[in-house]
């Protein structure tokens, strides 16, 4: 049986002199490492690391490095106008000019749109408040601070940001007693001031060029009305942690990308159903019109209803069929903490499936001319929810519980009956 070994997780930025990994830290993390590699803030690509027994230097990492994303780091500094590239050494890449992206940026920065950052939290001021100061730390001019304290069972959470942050103007709390985390969410945008509302969740921690990033997804089309960003895990130094990037994560790779219904629509069977591959919840961002013109988002979906999860796919899918663009910006970052335990792995797959299905019954339910539509994707989706080699299971080692399987499964069985029962539950509660 194999023994389980941490996977130490890194950030290499190429126009600086790269790290070294000594033997004491490469024997702590195991043998196995992961970079997200970024040049002038940009991330390139991830790349599995072979670290030896005495760890591995600056020039071994330079060449494993070039191996994997050579051509995406010449493509870059042809980008950014700079002169190319035929390696890569311990030294890095320092440029002898100022490069075209972080121009880019700012001329960004110089006209900034204001962005309303919602964060819904419930009982967990420990973690919101290592979020809090990650948002603090954010190269970006003009934002706010929305901390909605969803249905708290205490005052913890009230104290924690009047104590900590309540001298300043940016972070303001609100508490929205109706549980549910559409409805902290829909709370946050009727209370937001910024022309972008964006969200993130309390486990996680944000790159200090997110909210540039998120801006920058806008300009890559007019007509955007969402833009979503990569999602790292924070660690991943327990085997669940592992196994949940098996099952998929919440990463969606760094190519950008623009999807909507007309000249970018992609050539996929499933297209808009796996709304899953547009991005996730705790790192999406609409224009703050987009979202007061589909509706909100779903009480009957989300954390703290029935269906457990859902309703950012649905806001991705109500999006794309208004008319807008829904665009993933790989350079908006943040870093998710994995549940650690088992126990916890076990409940948020489960979570995901129930999520998944009643996100796809509401399609149905909300739109009954999309049944035809949608029932000649049945086959499509059922291989690419089944079948190992998909894409969606193609991850999974040897060693991936099967378990975690079935539970994913059975959580979809239950997710059309969930979805009925929790929009019964959020129409009766309109009512009272």
């Amino acid at each position: 049986m194999t023994t389980f070994q941490p996977v130490r997780l890194l950030e290499v930025e190429l126009s600086r002199p790269l790290p070294e990994i000594p033997t004491p830290e490469a024997a702590r993390s195991g043998s196995r490492a992961i970079a997200l590699v970024r040049l002038h803030t940009q991330p390139l690509g991830l790349v599995e690391l072979a670290l030896g027994d005495e760890g591995l230097r600056a020039g071994e990492m330079a060449a494993q490095i070039w191996s994997a994303l050579g051509d995406a780091i010449v493509a870059h500094l042809h980008g950014d106008g700079l002169s190319p590239a035929s390696g890569l050494d311990a030294a890095g890449l320092p440029a002898s000019g100022t490069p075209g992206c972080v121009r880019e940026r700012d001329v960004l920065m110089a006209q900034a749109p204001f962005i309303s950052v919602i964060v819904s939290t419930r009982d967990r001021p420990e973690v919101l408040g290592r979020l809090l100061r990650s948002l603090l730390a954010l190269e970006y001019p003009r934002y706010e601070v929305l901390v909605i304290d969803n249905a708290p069972s205490s005052d913890a959470t009230a104290r924690l940001v009047e104590r900590e942050y309540g001298h300043l103007p940016q972070i303001r709390y609100i508490r929205e007693d109706r549980p549910g985390l559409s409805r902290a969410r829909n709370r946050g945008v009727k209370e937001a001031r910024g022309e972008i509302v964006a969200f993130t969740d309390d486990d996680v921690v944000v790159d200090r060029h997110w909210l540039a990033g998120l801006a920058q997804g806008f300009r890559r089309a007019p007509h955007a009305g969402c833009v979503t960003g990569l999602v790292m895990p924070l660690e991943l130094e327990t085997q669940p942690q592992v196994w949940f990037e098996e099952f998929g994560g919440f990463g969606k790779g760094c190519q950008s990308r623009i999807y909507d219904t007309r000249e970018h629509r992609p050539q996929d069977a499933l297209f808009p159903y796996a709304a899953g591959k547009f991005g996730s919840g705790n790192n999406m961002a609409f224009r703050a019109a987009a979202v007061r013109e589909i509706g909100y988002f779903d009480p009957a979906l989300g954390a703290g209803s029935p269906t457990f999860g859902g309703e950012d796919l649905a806001a991705f899918v109500a999006v794309l069929r208004r008319g807008y663009a829904l665009v993933y910006e790989p350079s908006a970052i943040v870093h998710h903490q994995h549940r650690r335990d088992y126990a916890g792995l076990r409940k948020h797959i489960r979570d995901c499936g129930v999520g998944l299905t009643a996100f796809l019954t509401q399609c149905v339910v909300d739109r009954p001319q999309f049944l035809l539509e949608f029932a000649v994707k049945v086959p499509a989706g059922l291989r690419y929810a089944l079948q190992p080699d998909s894409p969606k299971n193609r991850k999974k080692r040897a060693n991936y519980p099967e378990e975690l399987t079935g539970i994913e499964r059975r959580g979809m069985l239950l997710g059309p009956m969930a979805y009925l029962r929790a929009r019964w539950q959020a129409g009766r509660a309109e009512q009272t």
